[in-house]
């Protein structure tokens, strides 16, 4: 998973870098509000990557003193960052170069560039989704697009996908405030459009943010996972019931699992702590992604 998140990072991280540079060109020589922004919203995605790549980097740095489970949620805090920046830079910067173009027009000269500019950008951002969207895909499974997004917890493929879909429809308003500016002679619906990016991205970044709070605080891990270790432990001829599985994420990849079970009153002390270690083993083994597993054994009353 993690191998095919940075494929899907770095195919978003180039395509950003080389569209940003050519969108600040375009707006330089035409003086188009819309897309200025355009050029701040793909300069502010390439940050991102950068900034999730470096993250999953932090990830895989092994357990110390300090960090004994790893540092596998240092992903989650990155990528909680992005959410950030998106607010504040990428719709922020976009909602005021709007507001200042609407109070104070700017004719666009040589609008051609921008048509050829947004042009190229639609089909670099239609490829780096159309690549997300089938890394996500085969992520999610048959689990509906949606829950996936809210049961996912690796957040590096859902935030290059909403930045790749944000990204998609921003050129598309730049496309029309252009167009409509040029049509119309009101240089006003350029600003318009700056405006509606921005809103756009502070959408896309709340979203972002709300997904991966859950993560950052400590998600648990999927039901099934749970229902399953559940299932093990009750076939268990030494356990009478598990009182309490609890499960916790510190990474896409880890799983932390703590039980309190209840064993029969006749278990002998060396078998019991041998039952446990064979469970520990069966866990691990039915279920890759539990890297931790502490069992606390009550004897029955």
């Amino acid at each position: 998973m993690a191998s095919g998140s940075k494929k899907v990072i770095y195919a978003a991280l180039i395509g950003n870098g080389l569209i940003s540079i050519t969108k600040f060109i375009a707006a330089t020589i035409t003086g188009s509000s819309a897309m200025m922004s355009e050029g701040i919203h793909s300069l502010v995605d390439t940050g991102n990557q950068v900034l999730l790549l470096f993250g999953l980097r932090q990830a895989k740095k092994p357990a110390d003193a300090a960090f004994p489970f790893g540092h596998g949620k240092e992903i989650y805090f990155w990528s909680f960052v992005v959410s950030i920046l998106i607010f504040a830079l990428g719709s922020g910067i976009s909602i005021y170069e709007g507001v200042h173009h609407i109070l104070h027009p700017v004719e666009i000269t040589s609008p051609t560039i921008n048509y050829i500019v947004l042009g190229l950008a639609i089909l670099f951002e239609g490829a780096a989704l159309l690549y997300a969207v089938r890394a996500f895909n085969e992520s999610r499974g048959k689990t509906p697009t949606l829950q996936a997004v809210r049961d996912g917890k690796d957040p590096t493929l859902f935030v290059v996908l909403f930045e790749d879909t944000a990204a998609l429809l921003g050129l598309f308003v730049a496309l029309m405030g252009i167009t409509l500016a040029q049509i119309t002679g009101l240089a006003i619906f350029d600003g318009i459009a700056s405006v509606i990016i921005g809103l756009i991205l502070g959408a896309t970044a709340v979203w972002l943010a709300r997904e991966t709070k859950g993560l950052l605080i400590g998600e648990s891990a999927d039901p099934i996972i749970t229902s399953s270790i559940k299932l093990m432990l009750e076939r268990h001829p030494s356990i009478i019931n598990a009182h309490e599985i609890l499960t916790l994420h510190m990474g896409p990849e880890f799983i932390l699992v703590t039980i309190s079970a209840h064993f029969k009153g006749d278990v002998r002390a060396d078998d019991m702590e041998k039952d446990i270690a064979k469970l520990v083993k069966q866990i691990k083994i039915a279920h890759p992604m539990v890297k931790r597993v502490f069992i606390e054994a009550e004897e029955a009353k």
